[in-house]
């Protein structure tokens, strides 16, 4: 019985929270405002977070990835600020664990019945006396035969970035910053670890980074798809 339990409860946690696996797969939104076509392709890249700096090497990782995908998208990485048309401000970061409480029921199994019975026994005579001994026995059923509630917990992460692209040609003219487009990317999950997501996030997000989105876009994506090897430059090694 004690197996059966087991059971039930492992495959209870495999369908609720998804643990087949090896490569879990990410769910990511992403929310893009404004339209990259209409603007210029010569772009800087420049952190978006508070005292981050471009020699920053967690920015330097990142801003890899990014750069991957804007090439592909056909924007061209200027040498310099004046040679510039667009800065692309990235952002990104992890947000405070968020504990997650369940509950769920297992079935008791026990017995519920008896499905037959038979009896044996002997006669035996002494003189004009006599006397039967005499065994009944009897198969039992089993099944479900109620439940118990149990519960437990689970911790869950919000990782995010995003993209906002300012038009330099117009703050080398007036000094004004105007805003061309913003992506943003978000994903909750149990992973905490923001460089082994942040590779998924930019794949999920590459085909609507500035492209305007109407709505809120929810991507489904492994962390082993090949879209997530190129991001990484590892398309060659992967394939």
């Amino acid at each position: 019985m004690r197996l059966y339990l087991t059971s039930i409860a492992m495959l209870f946690l495999l369908f609720t929270f998804g643990c087949a696996p090896t490569v879990p797969s990410f769910k990511v939104n992403v929310d893009t405002i404004g339209n990259a076509e209409e603007s210029a392709k010569s772009y800087l890249l420049l952190p978006g977070n508070k005292d981050t700096k471009v020699e920053d090497l967690m920015f330097k990782e990142y801003s890899s990835y990014i750069d991957r995908a804007l090439s592909d998208l056909g924007f061209v990485k200027a040498e310099n600020f004046e040679n510039a048309d667009i800065a692309i401000f990235l952002g990104y970061g992890i947000g405070d664990p968020q504990e997650q409480q369940y509950t769920y029921s297992l079935p008791t199994w026990g017995q519920t019945g008896v499905s037959s019975s038979y009896t044996t026994g002997t006669v035996s005579s002494y003189g004009n006396y006599g006397s039967y001994s005499g065994t009944t026995t009897y198969t039992p059923t089993y099944g479900v035969t109620g439940s118990t509630t149990h519960s437990g917990s689970y911790t869950t992460y919000f990782r995010f970035m995003y993209l906002h692209a300012v038009d330099l040609n117009e703050y080398k003219k007036s000094k004004q910053e105007i805003q061309l487009w913003k992506t943003t990317v978000t994903s909750s999950g149990l992973s905490g670890d923001l460089r082994r997501v942040f590779p998924v996030l930019v794949a999920a997000s590459k085909n609507h980074i500035g492209k305007n989105t109407g709505n809120m876009v929810t991507v489904n994506l492994s962390e082993n798809d090949i879209s997530v090897f190129k991001i990484k430059g590892l398309a060659e090694t992967k394939k």
